[in-house]
């Protein structure tokens, strides 16, 4: 329907690196086998998206929410007639750069690095791609295309302020047009992370018994949905009833952006250049539904990601994270030799390495030293 806004890996940017292709699939292909194969993906497996993932096998971790956003964004892609692969490669990569324990840990860290550059995870993510990531003989990184990376880094929107520390340095030698509107399918990747947030993050917090279908009425969005859901099915179980009101309701966002994306696309949008010059994202919400979205947003704040319950164990992460920088700091030789050889300043390393850790790992080494 929209093909013509599509990225088009054949007529690509390329990568910072050149290489010579030696296989069949495109370059946004190859991007997603990239991200797919590589060390700092597979990690996302133990670490944390809300709850610790120690604690239950059923709670989200950041690889299965990586997945989940990646498959609504390739559904939204598919129904615009937009580049797929991009729209995976951006969703799959979108956190490769959060370090153990979510934003607990990402608070921690940059508290540590307040007076050495600062931590943010977007910033690390671009960092994994381009620096950590160790699979070519002659370059750092995976070596992605201009516009995977391009997209990952503006995933969330354009970027005028002060650059983060490795996105400056970075840009210098591979400009990313950071003032300019992501592509459109970088833009479908970022409304896919909030599709999945705001369902999948409900599911596992009534799992946790930190809110219930109860507590979800009270938000009209949902209230509907359940309503005609047991008018539909008059026997349903209250975990069958969760199941099919997410379920809905993720249907009803994938169809509003569909709806309201057509009809922003349908004027003034005639090649990607003008895309790229937009005030603000051409994939969105219609006002309604964006109502609704940020009811959820604020449900979620108050009543689970602030929750009490979930205080206790956050400041114990902090605490973890925190004591293994000045633990490294005051014990660089306890820091693996691969890692001491590199040439940049030791606050970086050492916030490089702890951003690497899963939960696990984390957890298992503080005790390690410190009880």
């Amino acid at each position: 329907m929209f093909k013509h806004l599509a990225a088009n890996p054949h007529s690509s940017k390329g990568r910072l690196h050149v290489e010579h292709d030696i296989d069949l699939r495109n370059p946004f292909e190859r991007d997603r086998a990239r991200v797919i194969h590589s060390n700092s993906f597979r990690k996302l497996k133990y670490k944390t998206q809300v709850f610790i993932e120690s604690e239950s096998d059923y709670y989200r971790t950041r690889l299965t929410h990586s997945l989940e956003v990646a498959q609504i964004s390739r559904s939204i892609c598919r129904l615009i007639d937009l580049n797929e692969d991009l729209g995976e490669t951006v969703a799959l990569a979108h956190d490769l750069g959060h370090p153990p324990f979510g934003h607990s840990g990402e608070d921690s860290l940059n508290e540590s690095m307040q007076n050495f550059g600062g931590f943010n995870h977007n910033d690390q993510t671009l960092r994994v791609l381009t620096l950590i990531e160790k699979r070519h003989p002659y370059f750092d990184g995976l070596n992605l295309t201009w516009e995977s990376l391009e997209g990952i880094v503006k995933h969330n929107g354009v970027i005028c302020e002060k650059l983060p520390y490795h996105l400056e340095e970075y840009n210098k030698k591979h400009n990313l047009n950071l003032n300019f509107q992501p592509y459109l399918e970088s833009q479908i990747a970022s409304i896919s992370d909030d599709i999945a947030y705001n369902n999948h993050d409900i599911e596992d917090a009534v799992r946790a018994n930190l809110i219930n279908l109860h507590q979800l009425s009270d938000i009209l969005f949902f209230k509907n949905i359940i309503i005609e859901l047991q008018d539909q099915y008059k026997d349903i179980s209250d975990k069958q009833l969760l199941y099919q009101v997410l379920r809905n309701s993720m249907s009803n966002m994938i169809n509003d952006i569909y709806d309201t994306t057509a009809l922003n696309l349908s004027t003034n949008f005639n090649s990607i250049k003008d895309i790229q010059n937009h005030k603000t994202f051409v994939i969105s919400y219609s006002d309604k539904m964006q109502k609704n979205c940020n009811m959820i947003k604020e449900f979620l704040n108050i009543c689970v990601y602030n929750h009490k319950n979930l205080l206790d164990k956050r400041n114990y992460s902090k605490n973890v994270v925190q004591k293994l920088f000045i633990f490294f700091k005051k014990n660089t030789n306890k820091l693996p030799k691969d890692w001491i050889t590199q040439d940049i300043e030791i606050e970086r390393l050492i916030c490089d390495y702890i951003s690497g850790m899963t939960d696990r790992f984390a957890i298992n080494l503080y005790k390690e030293i410190y009880e």
